[in-house]
């Protein structure tokens, strides 16, 4: 850490050329390797360990993290690596035509699909409740981005895809949050958690970027963004709980809850810890966290984040309505209101510094002999199979 905090600025800069070149989390770790050797594990190191279960890795990544933090914790390198999670993808680009010309886009993890005014980015993952893994992460931020890039889109909305478990099957449930088989299976690399926080949610929360023009919020720089409506069937779990804490407006079913299991996995819920209080105040963001504590979405609690309950078979008219009410007068203020309430509630920087210590405490969470045996004890993860 004393070579990271005395130079790392200037790693930084040789592997973005004096930033002039954006570069993303999940490649800059791996063109560090090469920079300085021994500073972070090389793609080969890492490759040698796939297919092990977690608990049986070396704890590699944890450099990734310490590198990463470091990063981060520079305002000048860290502002310039959130801007570059948060321009749009290239295949998002490349793919934009297509979803122009046929209004539909279909990846593995999501799909986004125009709808009148409104563009619908549906996150799938039927076998696992529509958790999120690494099969899912691309897909999902691709569409993301399609959403906000396309022209006739007035305004998003977020909601799950029916699965496949027999106690919910044929339904539609918002999420599950991570793949609990998947990390106990050492399938869930440590960047992938820097690759979603800093990727799909934050461009949900703030928008995208622009490679020509400064940071965004109080930095001044130009974004591209929609309001973002979420629908909320079932249940929202651990991420696809954090999700709702950046949505501009909540719709949830009658009957549906939010969980935030993080005590019990062993690691930290993304921007939780930051976002929650917001909303329902520091006592129940620490129960939610750090004692599982459950909110019916139908209660006082539940309605500090969700603004409205509809009843269930009604979630389609709803949105239909709801995005009517959002766009009838035009979403001209919409981006402005938004970036007014980041300014006052989270500037670019205090996101910047809070990932900075997220990026460190995570590392060691994902490596954590507790987080195996918390997945073994909660979950029953050692039975489930990938």
């Amino acid at each position: 850490m004393e070579f990271l905090r005395a130079h790392g600025e200037t790693v930084y800069d040789q592997l973005t050329s004096s930033r002039s070149r954006f570069v993303r989390v999940e490649e800059l770790v791996l063109r560090a390797a090469d920079l300085v050797p021994g500073l972070v594990p090389t793609a080969q190191q890492i490759a040698a360990e796939e297919g092990y279960l977690q608990r049986d890795k070396s704890g590699l990544e944890i450099d990734q993290g310490l590198f990463l933090s470091a990063i981060l914790a520079s305002p000048g390198s860290g502002r310039h690596l959130c801007q570059a999670m948060l321009l749009p993808r290239s295949e998002a680009r490349e793919l934009l035509p297509r979803f122009e010309r046929d209004g539909i886009v279909e990846l593995n993890g999501a799909s986004v699909r125009r709808q009148g005014k409104a563009a619908i980015v549906t996150q799938s993952n039927p076998r696992f409740l529509n958790a999120e893994d690494q099969t899912t992460l691309a897909g999902a931020e691709i569409c993301v981005d399609i959403a906000l890039l396309d022209p006739k889109a007035e305004i998003a909305v977020m909601r799950g895809a029916p699965v496949e478990h027999p106690k919910y099957k044929g339904r539609r449930v918002f999420g599950a949050g991570i793949n609990l088989t998947h990390l106990y299976h050492g399938r869930i690399p440590f960047v992938w958690y820097l690759q979603r926080d800093l990727g799909w949610v934050n461009k949900v929360y703030r928008g995208l970027a622009l490679p020509d023009d400064a940071p965004p919020d109080e930095f001044g720089g130009r974004t591209i963004e929609k309001p973002w409506i979420a629908a909320v069937e079932a249940f929202a779990i651990g991420g696809h709980c954090q999700a709702l804490l950046v949505m501009d407006y909540v719709l949830a079913a009658r009957g549906a809850f939010l969980t935030l299991p993080a005590r019990k996995e062993g690691i930290i819920p993304g921007a939780a810890n930051m976002r929650m209080p917001r909303f329902t105040g520091d006592r129940i963001a620490r129960q939610a966290v750090q004692y599982e504590r459950r909110i019916e979405c139908d209660s006082p609690e539940g309605r500090l984040i969700c603004d409205e309950i509809v009843e269930p078979g009604t979630m389609d008219a709803a949105i239909e309505r709801v995005v009517a009410g959002l766009t009838n007068s035009g979403v001209v203020s919409a981006a402005g209101n938004r970036r007014a309430f980041r300014i006052a509630q989270e500037p670019f920087d205090m996101f910047r510094s809070y990932f900075a210590v997220y990026a460190r405490e995570q590392a060691y969470c994902h490596f954590s002999p507790a987080l195996i045996s918390n997945l073994e004890r909660y979950w029953n993860a050692q039975s489930r199979k990938p």
